[in-house]
C-alpha cells in the first residue's frame, strides 16, 4: 500500500502520483485484445505527456498519437520509434508539417481538403512524398459528454465520407502524397459499444470501396481511442469485445489496426494529493479549502467531471462539503456535496483517477506554479517532474522588464 502521507511530506502538495504498474497492465490488456491481427497501440500523448510516462509505454512497444509538433518531439525524445508516430489535429501550421516530414514519421492524419493541399505543396517544395491518413467523420453520436464528442458533423473534426473519397482519389494520383491509412475517432470516455461498431462498419466499407473503385491500398485502419474508464459508476467497454467489433468490421481485409488509447491507459493510474488549508461555513454551506486548484486539475471546472475524493487517515461523521481551491474563480472546485469527515489544517485529501487530462491541462493562472509529478513502480517512488518555482515561471518575462 502506498504511504500517501510520506509521499506528501517528501514531495509537498499539491502533487500528482502515477502508478506505472497499472499503466502497464492496461496496455498489455489492450495489446492482448488485438493479438489476433497486426496492430499498433499508439499512446495518445495529450492524455499525459510527461516524458517518463511516454517512455514507459515506448519500452513496451507503443507508438504515439500526437496532436502538435511539440508532442511529436516529446515522443521522439522519449524513445518512440519515428515509424510508430502519427501526427493528428485539426490545425497544423506549415512549420509543423515541414518538421513532421523531416522527421519521417509513420503518417500525417489530415482533417480537411485545405490541409491536404497545404501538405501536398509543402511536400512538393521539399521533394518528399508524405504518408497520410484521412480522418473520416462518420456522423455518429458517441453518447458521451458534448465537449469530448468528435464524430458528429457539428464537431470540428474530420471530413464526411463523400469528401474523404474525393481526398483519397486526389492523394492516390499525387506524386507527393501516399494514402496509407484511414482514421476515425468519434469521441472520448466511450462506454457504449454500438456507436463504435457502427463507425467501424462505415469506415471499413469505405476502405473496400476505395480499393475496388480506384485502387487505393490502405494499410493502416486507425480506430482512434476513446475507451472509457470508471470515474464513478460507469460500466466500461470490455477490450476483448471492443477488439472483436473491429475485427468483424474488417473481415476479409489485411490491415494493421491502429488504436490510440490515452485515458484508458493512464486515468485510473493517477492520484492528485492536496492538503486542507481551512474549513469554512457560509450559512448552511460547508467548504473545505485545499492548496490544489483548478489550475492544477481543470476537469471538474471544465466538464463538471466527477472525481472520487477521499481523505487520508481521517475519521469522523461525514457531512456534505464543497472541496474548493484558492483560485479567484467561483468555478474553482474539485467536488460538490462530497461526504467528508471534519477536517483540519494539513489533513490530506486524494482526488482519484487523475492520470489523464490532469497535469497536461494545468496552467499558471493566478501566478500559481505547477505541481510535481511522481512515478510509483515496484514499491518505489521517483520524481519525474520537479515542482515549478516562481523564478522559473517569470524567467521568460524578467529579461524584458525595464526601469526597475
Amino acid at each position: 500500500m502506498v504511504d500517501l502521507k510520506q509521499l506528501a511530506s517528501k514531495y509537498k502538495t499539491p502533487l500528482y502520483l502515477y502508478d506505472f504498474t497499472h499503466m502497464q497492465a492496461q496496455y498489455e490488456q489492450l495489446k492482448q485484445a488485438f493479438s489476433a491481427r497486426k496492430s499498433l497501440i499508439a499512446y495518445a500523448v495529450k492524455a499525459n505527456s510527461n516524458l517518463s510516462v511516454i517512455n514507459h509505454f515506448a519500452k513496451m512497444g507503443s507508438g504515439a498519437d500526437c496532436v502538435s509538433i511539440g508532442e511529436v518531439k516529446r515522443a521522439l525524445k522519449a524513445g518512440v520509434s519515428k515509424y510508430k508516430i502519427i501526427f493528428s489535429g485539426v490545425g497544423k501550421a506549415d512549420e509543423e508539417l515541414e518538421e513532421a516530414l523531416k522527421e519521417d514519421i509513420l503518417m500525417i492524419n489530415l482533417e480537411s481538403e485545405a490541409e491536404m493541399h497545404r501538405l501536398e505543396a509543402i511536400a512538393q517544395k521539399m521533394g518528399k512524398k508524405a504518408r497520410i491518413s484521412i480522418r473520416v467523420n462518420p456522423n455518429i453520436d458517441p453518447q458521451t459528454h458534448p465537449y469530448i464528442s468528435t464524430g458528429l458533423h457539428e464537431n470540428k473534426f474530420g471530413v464526411e465520407i463523400d469528401v474523404a473519397k474525393k481526398m483519397y482519389i486526389h492523394a492516390n494520383a499525387s506524386d507527393h502524397l501516399d494514402p496509407v491509412g484511414i482514421h476515425f475517432h468519434i469521441g472520448s470516455q466511450l462506454t457504449e459499444l454500438a456507436p463504435i461498431k457502427e463507425a467501424a462498419g462505415l469506415v471499413a466499407d469505405l476502405v473496400r470501396s476505395l480499393k475496388a473503385a480506384v485502387g487505393v491500398e490502405i494499410k493502416f485502419f486507425d480506430i482512434g481511442g476513446g475507451l472509457g474508464v470508471i470515474y464513478k459508476d460507469e460500466t466500461p467497454i470490455d477490450p476483448a469485445k471492443y477488439a472483436q467489433v473491429i475485427l468483424d468490421a474488417l473481415e476479409g481485409q489485411d490491415l494493421t489496426i491502429v488504436c490510440e488509447p490515452g485515458r484508458f491507459l493512464t486515468a485510473n493510474a493517477g492520484y492528485f494529493l492536496t492538503r486542507v488549508l481551512y474549513e469554512k461555513q457560509n450559512g448552511s454551506k460547508r467548504f473545505v479549502i485545499v492548496d490544489g486548484a483548478m489550475n492544477d486539475l481543470l476537469r471538474p471546472s471544465l466538464y463538471n467531471a466527477y472525481h472520487k475524493i477521499e481523505t487520508v487517515e481521517v475519521e469522523g461523521e461525514k457531512t456534505p462539503a464543497n472541496v474548493v481551491g484558492p483560485v479567484c474563480e467561483s468555478g474553482d472546485f474539485f467536488g460538490k456535496e462530497v461526504e467528508l469527515p471534519p477536517l483540519e489544517h494539513n489533513d490530506l485529501i486524494v482526488v482519484r483517477s487523475t492520470g489523464a487530462y490532469g497535469f497536461t491541462m494545468a496552467s499558471n493562472y493566478n501566478t500559481r506554479v505547477k505541481p510535481a509529478e511522481v512515478a510509483l513502480e515496484n514499491g518505489k517512488d521517483r520524481l519525474i517532474r520537479k515542482r515549478e518555482t516562481f523564478e522559473e515561471l517569470i524567467a521568460d518575462e524578467e529579461e524584458f522588464l525595464q526601469n526597475v
